[in-house]
């Protein structure tokens, strides 16, 4: 997959494509069903496939107060949709400028004079442009050869997809991002994974902590990872830690504060204890991900009785994850 950014000198792209646009945070299954769209109908006319996203999400510039958590972050996003075989990412810079274009224009920058479409597969719910003022009907008028009033038409063909649940229904609850999100807050990675079709990943780097895990027999690597990033509810679960050179490790992830220890902490905490490892992890780039969740975040009289369930957490992750 080669990623542009408009205005790039891109000879593939000079013959027109096959596209769809939007946010594509968690790149999740009805993205996914979109994108394999995107690209059977690019080798039926064999032209290149494009997925046309944002630096950001649109919402943390148009209502920052109010914008959701992230699922992924833009490199994430861009490792997950190479995945998919699509052809071409195009990355659009989110300003303010951006926002108040309006929908005529970006189709006129983006889709005909960048992209060259041929045709365009979006959701039946696809909003874009100044006040989202942009959708499906809208683009069919726009790339209508011949539309009302003798205006010169840019010439591509829009197709409107319907959401669909888990199971491929339309009409029932779709898979969303929003619908994700909902459930890492509420801890269920489970139902969040089935939802993603892979299991729910956090990114970020080994820092060093208060060492407390290591005093007691579990040292942990502490992962700070970005604040806009949703992590899963507080909570111990079982999952995996990939170093940067792609190797997985099984772990008990704990998410939240140290109840035991501390009141309340200023942010919640990423630690990982891997099973069956001794290394030293400090300033690493990790990849956390979710497979189960264990138990909610408890506070101990002791740290006696702390360690006693971490050693259970230990073994239930092991069973979990196949006897790791």
């Amino acid at each position: 997959m080669e990623v542009v950014r408009p205005g790039a000198d891109t000879e593939g792209l000079s013959g027109g494509c096959v596209a769809t646009i939007g946010a594509f945070d968690g790149v999740h299954l009805g993205h996914r069903r979109v994108i394999a769209q995107v690209r059977r109908l690019a080798a039926e006319r064999r032209v290149p496939s494009a997925v046309v996203t944002f630096d950001r999400h649109p919402a943390s510039v148009v209502r920052p107060e109010s914008a959701p958590g992230l699922l992924t972050d833009l490199d994430q996003k861009l490792d997950l949709l190479a995945e998919t075989g699509v052809d071409y990412a195009v990355v659009i810079h989110f300003d303010q400028e951006r926002a108040h274009e309006s929908a005529e224009d970006f189709v006129a920058t983006v889709l005909v004079g960048f992209l060259h479409v041929r045709a365009v597969i979006v959701g039946t719910d696809f909003h874009f442009g100044h006040k989202r003022a942009g959708n499906v009907a809208l683009l069919e008028k726009l790339g209508t050869a011949e539309p009302p009033a003798g205006r010169g038409g840019t010439g591509f063909e829009v197709i409107g997809v319907d959401l669909f649940d888990e199971l491929g229904r339309s009409g029932a609850e779709a898979v969303s991002s929003t619908r994700i999100r909902r459930l890492l807050h509420e801890g269920d990675v489970t139902a969040a994974a089935g939802l993603l079709g892979r299991f729910h990943q956090v990114r970020g780097v080994v820092v060093h902590g208060d060492r407390r895990g290591g005093s007691l027999g579990f040292p942990t690597a502490n992962v700070a990872f970005p604040a806009d990033i949703v992590v899963p509810a507080d909570g111990v679960y079982a999952g995996w830690y990939a170093h940067p050179d792609g190797v997985a490790r099984p772990a008990a992830l704990s998410v939240g504060g140290r109840p035991t220890f501390y009141e309340e902490a200023d942010a919640p905490l990423l630690e990982a204890y891997l099973l069956d490892f001794e290394g030293d992890l400090y300033g690493e780039e990790a990849r956390v991900s979710f497979v189960e969740r264990l138990r909610a975040q408890l506070r101990f009289e002791s740290a006696g009785e702390l360690v006693e369930q971490m050693a259970r957490d230990v073994e239930d992750t092991r069973r979990i994850l196949g006897g790791a």
